[in-house]
């Protein structure tokens, strides 16, 4: 078994956040850069679940896959309801929801700015 680095910087995170994400076909993919926005993560990813089955396992193989790969456990929310579910990496923040409850939420609007658009992955 291949031992996870030690540290892994932030931006391997995301990488692994986003191939996971992409794997296990979570739709609508946002990346936001947090860096100069907050002090609470480098950067947020938000997609949406067909379904409260595909939010919650979406999540759950996502925190595997860190917990694998990097070493890193993570702090969940909300999945047991499947509606969202909040990872916190450290460093990403992941958000996962089901369409409507992203649509009436919407995170996205909050934090990204004209200046600084989100960068979006499908």
């Amino acid at each position: 078994m291949k031992k996870p680095p030690m540290n892994p910087s932030s931006d391997n995170i995301l990488d692994t956040v986003l191939s996971s994400l992409e794997d296990d076909k979570a739709e609508d993919i946002v990346t936001i850069d947090l860096r100069k926005k907050s002090a609470m993560a480098d950067a947020m990813v938000i997609c949406s679940g067909r379904s409260s089955r595909q939010v919650a396992a979406i999540s759950e193989k996502l925190c595997d896959r860190l917990k694998e790969s990097m070493g890193i456990i993570c702090k969940v929310e909300g999945k047991d309801q499947g509606d969202w579910v909040l990872i916190d990496t450290g460093d990403v923040i992941v958000h996962v929801f089901r369409p409507e409850v992203r649509e009436f939420y919407q995170l996205e609007k909050m934090w990204m700015t004209p200046e600084a658009p989100a960068s979006a992955k499908a």
